[in-house]
């Protein structure tokens, strides 16, 4: 029975990519013998996901060319998936083409098929694996998606949704428009309470404020959140960099040196940071007087 069989998409977390996928790997035997290859097919999409998160994209492909043959026998849902994670692989490895055409036939599927959670998606990857002058409306076009779907799933995107869009203001400097999108992403990261991606929200906010000059208020919601992080038993890197920034800004040049120092033993330990922005990690460690 379909009822009987687990949810392993609800199994994720993605901030602890083996553990997943080892979780993962676990059901692939229930799985076989379920005879479900739809089933089958999603389940080992998401372990190739898991792969790709840890830089490990030669599996990842492996993975997905033995999914392949599978589809035939699947339903749309599975193909959409497989089309998705295909995509991902090859724009987190650098063939972002190849990733940009996997992901327009995934929208184009999704669509069709009426699998509003997955064309959102799909709309969300393009929006960031074209060039930065279709961001933007990319952004807006999986935005769209998500606000007209009466799928729960599909709409819980908006918080994310939001965020990436504030980013593309961001990064013109239109930082007001931006701080308006951060604030609608906060407050749909407030209705879904959880816990993790409100503070992450915050953050977003505060650099945001920094930006535009705000800086003691963006320095007092820094030093919250590492408060919160503390409580939860972590440390956030980024928090520190910000934290850091935000007191050189003021002038507070002995206590941003020790900020940077453990901003840069923290972010230094992000493999995507060290492949793709040394020149930052480079610049905390200089600030930081790190040896």
């Amino acid at each position: 029975m379909a009822e009987s069989r687990p949810d392993f998409d609800s199994l994720w977390n993605y901030d602890k990519s083996v553990e997943t996928e080892n979780k993962f790997r676990e059901l692939v035997s229930f799985a076989q013998e379920s005879g479900d290859a739809g089933y089958l097919a999603e389940l080992l999409t998401q372990i190739a996901r898991t792969l790709g998160l840890q830089q490990k994209f030669q599996e990842a492909h492996a993975l997905l060319d033995s999914v392949q043959p599978m589809l035939e026998k699947t339903g749309a849902k599975a193909k959409v998936r497989y089309l998705l994670e295909k995509g991902r692989a090859y724009n987190s490895s650098g063939q972002i083409e190849k990733g940009v055409e996997q992901f327009n036939q995934a929208l184009e599927l999704a669509t069709k098929e009426k699998l509003d959670f997955y064309a959102v998606d799909a709309a969300h990857m393009l929006a960031i694996a074209t060039p930065t002058p279709e961001h933007q409306d990319w952004n807006l076009k999986a935005i769209a998606l998500a606000e007209a779907s009466s799928d729960p799933k599909a709409r819980n995107w908006l918080g994310s949704l939001y965020n990436n869009l504030g980013w593309d203001f961001f990064f013109k400097k239109d930082y007001d428009e931006a701080l308006k999108l951060f604030e609608k992403a906060l407050e749909h990261r407030q209705q879904q309470g959880k816990s993790g991606l409100i503070l992450i929200a915050k953050w977003c906010l505060s650099k945001t404020l920094r930006m535009l000059g705000k800086v003691d208020s963006a320095l007092a919601m820094q030093f919250e959140l590492e408060k919160n992080w503390e409580k939860a038993g972590k440390q956030d890197g980024f928090v520190y960099e910000e934290i850091a920034e935000c007191l050189l800004t003021l002038n507070r040049k002995e206590e941003a040196r020790k900020y940077f120092a453990i901003a840069y033993q923290n972010l230094s330990k992000d493999p995507w940071l060290s492949r793709d922005e040394p020149e930052r990690l480079e610049r905390l460690k200089k600030l930081g007087q790190v040896k």
